[in-house]
Parts: C-alpha cells; structure tokens; sequence
C-alpha cells in the first residue's frame, strides 16, 4: 500500500484498485468474507503508538452495521474499496476521541469505552479500464472498543466524507 502526503500534511492512504465496483449494490458478505484475513491481526498507530486488534467480530460488524446498511453511492463503494487496507488506515489515524460506554450491549467488550480515530484515504477513479490517473479522497473516523483488559479492538469504520477541498494526483504528493 502507497500512503502520501498531502500539501495539507495529512497522510492517505492510496488505495491500489476498485475491488468492489457496483455503487448501487455492494456484496457486502463479499466484503465481510475478504475481511476475514485480518481476523487476529493487529496494527500499531503511529501517532500514539496504541496497538489496534482486529478481532472476530469485525468483520460482521464493519460490513452489516446500521451505518453500512445507510450509505448508499459512492461513500458505500469507497467504504467497501478500503477494506484493502485496514491495517494501514490504522497505522495513519489521528485525532484520537474517547467516549464513555452508554449502552447495555456493548458493557462487556467496551467496558473501558471507545475510541474514535481520523483516518483518510484515496479511491481511484478509472479513467479507462486498465489504468487510474486521478483520486477522490475521503476522510473516515475508525471505531475502536476498549475492552475490561484494556485492549482495543477495531469496531467499524464512520463518517464518510467525500473530501472535495483535498483533490490530488499521485505525482503531486509525497509518498511516505
């Protein structure tokens, strides 16, 4: 995977291909079954140096929650795209937010409450079928549970955001 930076000095994440093309209907067990690699995995993020695991229930979580089953467009293909590169998208987070655990149903696996995370990356756009010039960029925040032992496990990525103002080219930026 290719992170750059942008003129901004936010890193991205580029993603290397559309995996998932259809916009209008995502295979989302498709997209839940690639995300089953990851099971047991974990990344380190650079900014705190915070270990993130990637446990069992992620991958049904990530691909079958209330905010996937809203997205529709291009925010659902470019969720579905970035499955590509979770430990990545991990790697580059920022922006670290803690929230206490409110609900019953999340007492035992966020008993020390959750985590929210800035991450970005970039989706190409095909110019023709066999070659990507240009990228929209979107901005997403990881979800992560902080458990009794204090361990965190990645939840579910939110708030995609298509990032108009960040617009760019592989060969105006820097890689990483």
């Amino acid at each position: 995977m290719t992170v750059l930076i942008n003129i901004l000095g936010q890193r991205i994440v580029v993603l290397p291909q559309i995996i998932f093309s259809n916009k209008q209907n995502i295979p989302w067990k498709e997209v839940e079954r690639y995300l089953l690699r990851y099971i047991g995995t974990s990344a380190i993020l650079t900014e705190s140096q915070n270990i993130i695991h990637i446990e069992k229930s992620f991958p049904d979580e990530y691909a079958g929650s209330n905010y996937t089953r809203s997205l529709r467009g291009s925010r659902a293909k470019a969720k579905a795209n970035a499955v590509q590169c979770i430990h990545e998208l991990i790697e580059i987070a920022t922006e670290e937010c803690y929230l206490e655990n409110h609900k019953e149903k999340h007492k035992s696996t966020a008993a020390n409450g959750w985590y929210y995370y800035r991450t970005r990356f970039a989706v190409p756009i095909t110019v023709s079928t066999s070659s990507a010039s240009d990228y929209t960029v979107y901005s997403a925040r990881l979800v992560v549970n902080c458990s009794a032992n204090g361990k965190r496990y990645l939840y579910d990525m939110v708030d995609i955001k298509k990032e108009a103002r960040n617009p760019f080219k592989t060969n105006s930026s820097q890689k990483v």
